[in-house]
């Protein structure tokens, strides 16, 4: 019988309450302070039954300690911005934070992050986490800030039901941008009531329209031997390139073509949370542009539980633009658990990180949150390869991944990208306008550290 996500966490974690919060990790030299992105639906609480169980096994190993969930409840762009208010001061600062990959050199240039080398060096368990992984979580000083506890790739889902209805094939693998687009509009013209394509946009979307949207169409432009985003023999980054206007005339298709949500949904930031919870489980979307997560939404226990979305949705890998080497596109990210530097129990909190992150804590967590193994050993075990439908697809594109130049100038390049996809979505501005403001960004945000293309 495959073990389910719900029965590895009950057996691994025997989750428990979870216990008030607060701020300021100071306040109790006993007590220890850990702070966590919580789901903006109330109904997902795969992180908080997570946390909860590590919670009890930790105390239990350490009598007298008590550890307080500290839960930041926001969308991805405030989640941002409350976690690096909390890390500025001693008072408010929490023992353990959870940093998104993207996020952690500013935050290590800013001098929120505590170097984690001297423990790493004495964990054994290190050993075992893939090399792109630990450097995701490096600093340009090439100290280690933060413990990976996972990674994600992307690709395209879709809807066997509507594929079906607008006489679509059902194993569908488009091979360029224009076969996506192709595919949109017919369903647009088959079957009404249904959004054809979902590609996140805008500022309201955060990272999620950069990383899912824009950079699955950009790193895709190429012939995926340089990045377009970044050039790392100059340490420049990249304006005026075509694949960027090209990017952006894909978003602009999708919008203007009424080909996706409408753009007041689009502009929302939490339609991910529809995307998951409701258009894809009522069939109302054809095609989704997302991660390799989205089942943690649909297992026993989530809320939102879709026992047949295996057999409901198709997946598919993005296409190159037009069709050229390597064929396929994924982007990779994840998250780190990082300790702040104005902590007030640093070692108490890496005890805690090496508690999540046994052998058995974090084939859990992959299973539970749909998330793809960092651990070399886990990503050998049978319990997690065959846990999940998709985890061998998704898995299977880390060959082909790439990872965002995470330097600390690319929170505010990122913020320049939504801004221009966000004006051909509303149809504010041309794609070459959108793309000229882009650069004129680009050059003030990174000093003039700019390369034209």
């Amino acid at each position: 019988m495959r073990p389910t996500a719900a029965t590895l966490i009950a057996l691994t974690l025997a989750a428990t309450t979870l216990t008030a919060c607060g701020t300021g990790s100071g306040s109790s030299p006993n007590t220890l302070k850990v702070s966590f992105k919580q789901s903006t639906d109330n109904s997902v609480k795969v992180m908080d039954t997570y946390l909860a169980g590590i919670k009890k096994q930790f105390e239990k190993k350490y009598p007298g300690k008590k550890v307080e969930l500290v839960p930041i409840k926001a969308p991805d762009s405030e989640y941002y911005t409350k976690l690096q208010q909390m890390l500025r001061s001693p008072r408010t600062a929490p023992d353990l934070v959870y940093e998104d990959t993207f996020l952690i050199n500013s935050d290590i240039t800013s001098g929120y992050l505590k170097p984690l080398d001297p423990y790493l060096a004495k964990w054994p368990d290190w050993r075992q986490f893939v090399d792109a992984a630990k450097n995701a979580a490096k600093g340009q000083d090439g100290k280690t800030y933060g413990v990976p506890d996972g990674t994600d790739t992307r690709g395209l889902w879709f809807d066997r039901r509507v594929f079906e209805k607008a006489g679509l094939p059902a194993g569908w693998q488009p091979k360029t941008w224009d076969d996506v687009l192709t595919a949109a509009r017919t369903i647009k013209k088959k079957v009404p009531g249904v959004t054809p394509l979902n590609v996140y946009t805008g500022k309201p979307a955060g990272e999620a329209a950069t990383m899912q949207t824009f950079e699955m169409l950009l790193y895709g432009t190429d012939d995926g031997t340089t990045d377009p985003l970044y050039d790392a023999s100059s340490k420049k980054w990249v304006a005026g390139s075509q694949g960027f206007k090209d990017s952006l005339s894909f978003v602009e298709s999708v919008y203007r073509e009424k080909l996706g949500p409408d753009v007041s949904d689009a502009l929302d930031p939490n339609f991910s949370t529809a995307v998951r919870g409701e258009l894809l489980p009522q069939g109302k979307l054809g095609i989704d542009l997302d991660g390799s997560w989205l089942p943690q939404d649909w297992l026993p226990g989530s809320g939102h539980e879709w026992k047949d979305w295996s057999k409901r949705l198709g997946l598919a890998y993005m296409p190159t633009q037009h069709g050229q080497a390597p064929g396929r596109v994924s982007m990779s990210g994840g998250w780190t658990w990082a300790v702040p530097a104005k902590a007030a129990h640093p070692d108490l909190a890496f005890d805690f990180i090496k508690t999540m992150q046994t052998k058995d804590n974090a084939r859990a967590w992959y299973i539970a949150n749909s998330g793809i193994a960092v651990r070399e050993d886990v990503a050998a075990d049978p319990a997690y390869a065959t846990a999940q439908p998709g985890i061998k697809f998704f898995t299977d594109l880390v060959a082909s991944t790439h990872y965002r130049p995470a330097y600390p100038a690319y929170p505010k390049v990122s913020t320049a990208v939504q801004e221009a996809m966000e004006g051909v979505t509303t149809g504010d501005q041309s794609v070459g306008r959108a793309a000229s403001g882009y650069d004129a960004t680009l050059k003030e945000v990174t000093g003039g550290q700019v390369i034209q293309k």
